[in-house]
């Protein structure tokens, strides 16, 4: 949906721009996958993608998804595969945008999720979030920005998700699932304020039961967007929620476009 390519191609068929996004955020270093790839490089059918060498399969337990990418703009590899294993499918979708032409689904937003990479050679387990996008217009042509959110709760998780529609209007998602994926009534957090990006100066916002929140680490930084993880209180409870701040009107920028190839190079 980020794809410059596919934004500069007039035939607008989005076969031709497929994508692997993968990220590491590590104590010394990063790692940043997401090599485009065209249509002879994409297969699929009702219960996997492969994408280049990448790719996703479900057995009707488990999504595994198989990687090999290589970063961008300074190679290096990402190998190995990750297992999520949902402990119960919400319902959904949800409606972003007035007119039905933007739908979120937070499909398994608490399930358990094993990660096992060659390179760089890592292991570990936790908590994933799954969820899936679709829209039948350009992002930037609904919206003006948003923030989203989501924590681990105790029994599940809590998903923050405010939308600033291009006609004026807004949306604000205040979210709880249990682990199976039951939905439970959540008190409408308060507004907190975040301090802007510090190279970039992205806005950030975002909501907590007292109205407080505080940035722990910038994962990302981008002159139209930014990743980051929080400290605040959801549903009564002290969470580290992962956040992110986009701003449409600033990808709609042409020079941010062209920077964008730096770091999702092409291939056929």
């Amino acid at each position: 949906m980020f794809s410059p390519y596919y934004a500069w191609d007039a035939t607008r068929n989005p076969f031709e721009h497929c994508a692997v996004n993968v990220v590491l955020y590590g104590a010394r270093e990063n790692r940043f996958c997401m090599t485009e790839r065209g249509s002879k490089s994409l297969s699929r059918d009702a219960n996997s993608i492969r994408i280049g060498p990448s790719g996703m399969a479900w057995d009707g337990t488990a999504l595994t998804i198989t990687l090999d990418e290589t970063t961008a703009p300074i190679p290096s590899r990402v190998r190995g595969t990750v297992k999520l294993y949902p402990a119960g499918i919400t319902p959904g979708p949800f409606t972003l945008d007035a007119h039905g032409a933007h739908r979120w689904w937070p499909m398994a937003p608490s399930s358990p999720v094993e990660v096992a990479l060659d390179a760089p050679a890592m292991r570990w387990s936790g908590t994933a979030y799954f969820d899936t996008n679709h829209g039948d217009t350009p992002l930037a042509d609904a919206f003006t920005s948003w923030t989203w959110c989501r924590a681990d709760l105790s029994d599940g998780a809590a998903i923050l998700y405010d939308v600033r529609r291009r006609d004026g209007s807004g949306q604000n998602l205040s979210l709880r699932f249990d682990r199976d994926g039951t939905r439970r009534d959540i008190r409408p957090p308060l507004a907190a304020a975040l301090p802007a990006t510090r190279f970039w100066r992205v806005p950030r916002e975002t909501r907590s039961d007292d109205g407080r929140a505080e940035v722990v680490r910038t994962f990302e930084d981008t002159p139209f967007y930014s990743r980051s993880l929080l400290s605040a209180r959801l549903a009564g409870e002290a969470v580290r929620p992962v956040h992110e701040s986009l701003s449409l009107d600033r990808f709609r920028n042409p020079l941010v476009r062209l920077m964008l190839p730096f770091r999702m190079p092409r291939r056929a």
